[in-house]
């Protein structure tokens, strides 16, 4: 069995990771190292909580990880990108199971996780804003528009996620598109009745820019959508 201790990091470095964001995501992991011995090892596995500092990863055998302290080369097999990182700590159920495997990518990296993680962190800082925001003076039609584009961002980004896990089990992912088209109909709505608001209040008027780009285009899409109403000849 690995033998287990606690890393003996700098406490501030420790409470450094703590601050850093950390969010759930399913990216599968290419781990190898050597063992005590000598002995190269690989092993797969997926990383489940992670920050830029490290993760948490789950082996799909859970006998073989590496010992607290070894250093290893990371490989996401969804990137191909590579990243070096050391055992920081292993978690065991109350039984015993081992739980997942804490790492440390030597160098703190914000892309080798890839970008669900990346999303998910921007997303949670918008809404961190979006707080900040309730409490100024702004323009409630400001703070609305923006509180529209957060919420697209965070539906586009759980279907980001559910197309990587779908991927990393090898199920279907061609029925996640429909969930992105589906989403685009629902804000590409708000946008066309925002618009009806603001010709409505003259805010938009025949010199704004793109407007006339504007027209053609809603005139296209018109045409478009109406044909795909219009009854078949077997009808």
């Amino acid at each position: 069995m690995p033998h287990e201790k606690q890393s003996s990091e700098p406490q501030v470095a420790a409470e450094g990771r703590r601050r850093s964001w950390r969010g759930p995501v399913v990216v599968p992991i290419t781990v190898r190292w050597e063992e005590p011995g000598g002995k190269a090892m690989k092993a797969e596995a997926q990383a489940k909580e992670v920050n830029i500092h490290g993760g948490l990863l789950q082996f799909f055998d859970p006998k073989e990880f590496p010992v607290v302290g070894a250093e290893m080369i990371l490989t996401n097999l969804l990137s191909g990108a590579e990243a070096r990182a050391r055992t920081a700590a292993i978690r065991r159920s109350k039984d015993g199971a081992v739980l997942g495997v804490a790492v440390e990518l030597l160098v703190p990296s914000e892309a080798f996780w890839g970008l669900t993680f990346r999303m998910r962190k921007t997303t949670v800082e918008l809404q961190r804003l979006d707080q900040e925001m309730r409490s100024g003076n702004i323009d409630p039609r400001v703070l609305h528009e923006f509180r529209d584009s957060v919420d697209y961002v965070r539906t586009t980004a759980w279907a980001v996620q559910e197309w990587q896990e779908r991927q990393a089990q090898h199920h279907d992912t061609a029925t996640v598109l429909p969930l992105l088209v589906m989403e685009r109909v629902r804000r590409a709505t708000q946008l066309c009745a925002a618009i009806v608001k603001d010709l409505k209040e003259s805010e938009i008027t025949s010199e704004t820019a793109g407007a006339k780009q504007l027209l053609r285009v809603t005139e296209q899409l018109s045409r478009d959508l109406a044909e795909l109403f219009v009854p078949g000849p077997d009808n």
